[in-house]
């Protein structure tokens, strides 16, 4: 893939520092590093003003429709850094069999088959930059795919550890991508625990969502893009599945930076964080009006994309939700694989079940009037149900026997 050297040179990057997203702590940039003192997630700060500058609407509207026509916006200082597979603006399809005004934006179309493949590109592609040699992370299936097709690209060793009862196709997908991948008998905090014992004995980097600042930046672009995609005002409601919650996190910020430029109001979208009633922290901390969330033990939902017992940054997930003046929602394993099958049938979209999670949930909204029908309403669909077991409905003819046309 090639990136013009006129929307890509150094000079058009505007990073400025790194701050820590609970004490606002300064950190220096060009330099590796996991989360701040206090433990929390670093977020990547940038000089809005020579962005203002540098780059309007009018300009990104002649860009290739990719994640890298906002390289303004994003970490990587050179170019010859940048990784990619192919990140395309994912489109927003409307579910019209559904009652009300709602969208989905299908991030099943992204390199690897999941958004995971926007915040994995950023944070590869700044561990090439900052001289990283080996990456470890746990994964529930998706981030290590992702993970693992990119640090094939850089040249960066992968080692991945995943549930043992993660989806099959995750699993072999990972490997076919050069990465070491180990089934562990636990949950991904578990994985993860195993992934910092690593980095302590091995020297291994830390990989893990929100361990490191720059996956937020890729995941960020799901916000830039949905509001060029709305010309510029964004949507009254998004549901996204919510399990690290670093694209709710990332979009929020998206939202903050575009408005500082310029390009959007004040007006912000309700933030709905959806969850499965089998594993819900996020959902019970907002409901008992906490700031982090406690570990939902025994875990366990057949969306596994959103199995996550604790997440690094669960306040960031429930300020959002809150100041956007949404909701955490969760959704049972019966709705939600009720909402794949309808909107398969219904609509022709495959989504996955962390997808049918956010449908299941807006049929809630809307049913409670959290929504109104002539709200405008996206739906995350992270990922492409084909990467997900499908039941076998199929008919058998045996073309030697006569056929009953009637029962065709």
């Amino acid at each position: 893939m090639r990136h013009d050297d006129n929307l890509t040179t150094d000079r058009q990057t505007f990073v400025t520092h790194l701050e820590c997203s609970m004490t606002g702590e300064r950190y220096e940039a060009d330099q590796l590093h996991g989360l701040s003192r206090a433990g929390r997630p670093l977020l990547v700060r940038y000089d809005l003003e020579g962005v203002k500058a540098a780059l309007t609407p009018d300009i990104l509207a002649r860009r290739p429709a990719d994640l890298w026509r906002y390289r303004e916006l994003l970490p990587v200082r050179r170019t010859e850094n940048i990784v990619s597979l192919g990140e395309t603006a994912t489109p927003i399809i409307p579910l019209e069999k559904e009652p009300g005004n709602v969208w989905v934006k299908d991030e099943g179309r992204l390199p690897t088959g999941s958004f995971k493949a926007r915040g994995l590109v950023m944070a590869i592609a700044m561990a090439k930059e900052l001289g990283v040699a080996t990456i470890a992370m746990p994964t529930n299936g998706n981030a290590g795919a992702a993970a693992a097709a990119y640090a094939a690209r850089a040249g960066i060793e992968a080692v991945i550890f995943c549930p043992a009862d993660t989806p099959e196709i995750n699993v072999r997908e990972i490997a076919a991508q050069g990465a070491r991948v180990y089934r562990v008998n636990g949950l991904i905090d578990d994985c993860g625990k195993i992934v910092g014992q690593g980095k302590e004995t091995r020297g291994w980097f830390d990989l893990s969502t929100l361990k490191e600042p720059y996956r937020i930046e890729g995941k960020k672009t799901m916000g830039l893009e949905l509001a060029e995609q709305f010309g510029w005002e964004l949507p009254d409601a998004i549901f996204y599945p919510t399990g690290g919650g670093t694209g709710l996190i990332g979009m929020w910020k998206a939202f903050d930076e575009m408005e500082a430029l310029g390009w959007i109001g004040a007006k912000r979208p309700r933030m709905y964080a959806v969850q499965a009633e089998g594993c819900a922290p996020i959902v019970r901390a907002f409901e008992a009006g906490e700031r982090h969330a406690t570990r939902w033990e025994d875990a366990h939902t057949v969306a596994a994309g959103i199995r996550v017992p604790q997440a690094v940054g669960d306040f960031l997930i429930l300020d959002a939700v809150r100041a956007s003046g949404g909701k955490a929602l969760a959704v049972s394993d019966a709705a939600l694989v009720q909402a794949v099958d309808d909107a398969a049938r219904k609509d022709g979209l495959l989504m996955c079940p962390e997808g049918g999670a956010t449908l299941a949930a807006y049929r809630d909204a809307l049913a409670g009037g959290l929504v109104d029908a002539e709200e405008r309403v996206v739906l995350f669909n992270c990922a492409t149900g084909l990467k997900y077991p499908l039941s076998d409905q199929s008919h058998y003819l045996d073309r030697h026997q006569p056929i009953d046309w009637a029962a065709l």
